[in-house]
């Protein structure tokens, strides 16, 4: 009985080996196996609940690079994506708006898609100044909007429309201090983003590149732009 035991065993190892094994190389081979990210793929995007609300965008209205008016109501049935930059940034900007421009690449064409980058340094940055800017980062979207205005209103907006932190600090390169995070906004104006392991949503997306990390937020970000676009 023993022997027969183990002959079964045998086989049912030699069996798993012929069936899975080749299959778990194929994937190693084709670099199919990445690691953990902060959520599923497959997971439906949630809301920014916030007092038992879901938590939209406030009203705002700025000045953009070619000096036009632009609110809420030019994102209108659009998803789009937010973030605060200074075009004198000297440290996370450049990065945060390299990886803005691979989503600018990969949706511009869409015109229900847009981006919004509002200048925490609207004394500097006027008009002028984000359209040399967003020359020198071949932006082609017509829906990718550079913004400034009040000093007020942009801070307002940032710490407590949407909970960034920005700030004027003599003490940090470039003089201003802010989170690197993309806020995803969805057709009607609500924060959305996907959840992290324990179901909770992430919120925001973080900008700026990881270390030893294969999979990047912001190509998490892409895979939930795409998703919002077809709600």
């Amino acid at each position: 009985m023993k022997k027969l035991k183990s002959v079964g065993l045998f086989l049912i190892i030699i069996i798993f080996g012929i069936l899975f094994i080749p299959k778990i190389f194929n994937r190693i081979v084709d670099n199919k196996v990445v690691d953990n990210n902060r959520s599923t793929s497959a997971s439906p995007l949630q809301f920014i609940f916030l007092n038992g609300e879901a938590k939209k965008v406030p009203d705002f209205m700025f000045f953009n690079q070619d000096s036009l008016i632009i609110s809420n109501e030019d994102f209108k049935d659009k998803v789009y994506v937010v973030e605060f930059f200074f075009t004198s940034c000297p440290t996370i900007c450049p990065i945060m708006n390299k990886n803005m421009k691979k989503i600018e690449n990969k949706f511009g064409n869409k015109e229900n898609f847009g981006i919004a980058s509002f200048t925490v340094d609207p004394t500097y940055d006027t008009p002028k100044v984000l359209k040399n800017y967003a020359e020198s980062y071949d932006v082609f979207s017509q829906n990718w909007h550079f913004l400034t205005g009040k000093k007020e209103s942009v801070y307002s907006l940032a710490n407590e429309g949407f909970n960034i932190f920005a700030s004027v600090n003599s003490k940090v390169a470039g003089g201003f201090e802010h989170q690197g995070y993309f806020a995803l906004i969805d057709k009607k104006g609500f924060i959305r983003s996907r959840p992290d392991k324990y179901g909770n949503p992430i919120v925001y997306y973080m900008g700026v590149d990881q270390e030893n990390v294969k999979v990047q937020e912001v190509d998490l970000l892409i895979e939930d732009i795409e998703k919002l676009l077809k709600e």
